[in-house]
């Protein structure tokens, strides 16, 4: 178990503006106060693979959205239980010993290992498109058909070990600028295609599932990584990476700072 010390800083805060707004302001500030201890949990997109700057064997990264979040705020117990590879089984029985009644907070991401999608990406780089589409086919019956009841015993495991907190989990981005598919090289357009539509099946089985808890949300961050997908011109998603395979698809640091982060920040 990774746990950062609580720790304290100063936030100097320029006011502005209407009245509306500064009492805008003053509410979502009150809320984050309450705030005081967090435990992020999860897998590979938690823990910040593709990141760099990692500090244990779960390659969990100083640069990781958790992190970024315990460096902006003051006074706050901050544990991180993220691991690269996990599954909702290695959460539920490897990670959940950091929650208590006292915990307030919690993030995660879960499912994507789950759905098999690391390999699903494999078999696309190595079997061409029929086996790409192939392996994406099992991969979206498995979200839709098994991932649901698997999901909901984590969530309802996480909510009776921290009965008092906040629960934002956060979902995956496509990994394709599909209009900017054509001059891009690498796996085909169909391959691309059929991998972006299985990220959103993903995520509409997670969003599904989150919207049965009352505190609970669900965080989209899609949205975030538009115009920064692999194929554009500054990509926040490492493409195939041979030097080191483990951060193939996954989020760079500017991925997880500008993408993970702020929707993050929107769920609080």
């Amino acid at each position: 178990m990774r746990t950062v010390s609580t720790r304290r800083c100063v936030s100097v805060i320029a006011t502005a503006g209407t009245a509306a707004a500064l009492t805008l302001f003053a509410t979502g500030a009150a809320h984050a106060a309450t705030y005081t201890n967090y435990v992020a949990l999860g897998d590979s997109y938690s823990s910040g693979v593709g990141s760099g700057s990692y500090i244990n064997s779960c390659d969990v990264s100083e640069s990781a959205y958790p992190y970024l979040y315990d460096k902006a705020h003051s006074s706050i117990a901050f544990t991180d239980e993220a691991c690269s590879g996990a599954k909702t089984s290695d959460v539920i029985s490897s990670q959940l010993g950091a929650l208590s009644s006292s915990t307030n907070l919690v993030s995660i991401t879960i499912g994507g290992n789950d759905a098999g999608f690391s390999t699903v990406m494999e078999d696309c780089v190595l079997e061409g498109t029929s086996g790409c589409v192939s392996a994406v086919d099992s991969a979206e019956s498995y979200a839709k058909n098994t991932l649901p009841g698997l999901l909901d015993t984590t969530y309802a495991d996480i909510r009776k070990d921290a009965p008092n907190a906040h629960v934002i989990v956060l979902g995956y981005p496509e990994f394709y600028d599909l209009s900017q598919s054509s001059s891009c090289v690498g796996l085909s357009g169909t391959s691309r295609t059929a991998i972006n539509g299985a990220a959103d099946e993903l995520d509409s089985v997670i969003a599904t599932e989150v919207a049965k808890y009352g505190n609970f949300v669900y965080e989209d961050v899609r949205s975030n990584f538009a115009g920064h997908e692999i194929c554009d011109s500054s990509p926040w998603l490492h493409s195939l990476n041979w030097l080191d395979i483990s951060e193939s698809y996954h989020p760079t640091a500017d991925g997880q700072q500008y993408g993970y982060y702020p929707a993050l920040e929107a769920g609080l």
